[in-house]
């Protein structure tokens, strides 16, 4: 199944990240990664959280501009070039990531990466041919 980024259009101006917070702290959704890019007006906050569609519902009742879109998930091995072996790989395809951010998590020597991509379907199938991990919803869980 899909990962899905949650992107939120916020203000810069203090105190908003905290407020998206609270909201999602309230409604017990967990956030499992997140980036801000404060450069962009308004700011773009990308997080994937354990519950895309009931965060999405709860921000936009709350007067925020929210969009999903489709991410992956993937392992990279945590040492000097790890990351490298990841994107090595998407050369191949012609794929672009246009953002690129961590999964608050490692596990088993692993860093978990969240990769925005212009093509999904060939980065996934080129990963899958060179043998590296991509993860499902189950992140959403650990």
């Amino acid at each position: 199944m899909a990962i899905r980024q949650v992107s939120i259009a916020v203000d810069n101006e203090p105190g908003k990240l905290h407020q998206i917070c609270d909201i999602l702290e309230v409604e017990q959704i967990n956030i499992k990664a997140i980036m801000a890019a404060a450069r962009l007006e308004p700011v773009q906050l990308q997080i994937v959280v354990d519950d895309p569609d009931k965060a999405v519902s709860v921000l936009n009742s709350k007067g925020f501009t929210t969009s999903t879109k489709e991410v992956i998930a993937v392992s990279a091995p945590d040492h000097p070039g790890g990351l490298n072996a990841v994107l090595r790989t998407l050369i191949e395809a012609n794929v672009n990531v246009s953002s690129l951010y961590p999964f608050i998590n490692l596990t088993g020597g692993e860093a978990i990466l969240i990769l925005e991509v212009d093509k999904v379907l060939e980065a996934k199938n080129i990963f899958k041919k060179n043998w590296i991990k991509t993860h499902g919803t189950e992140i959403y869980k650990g």
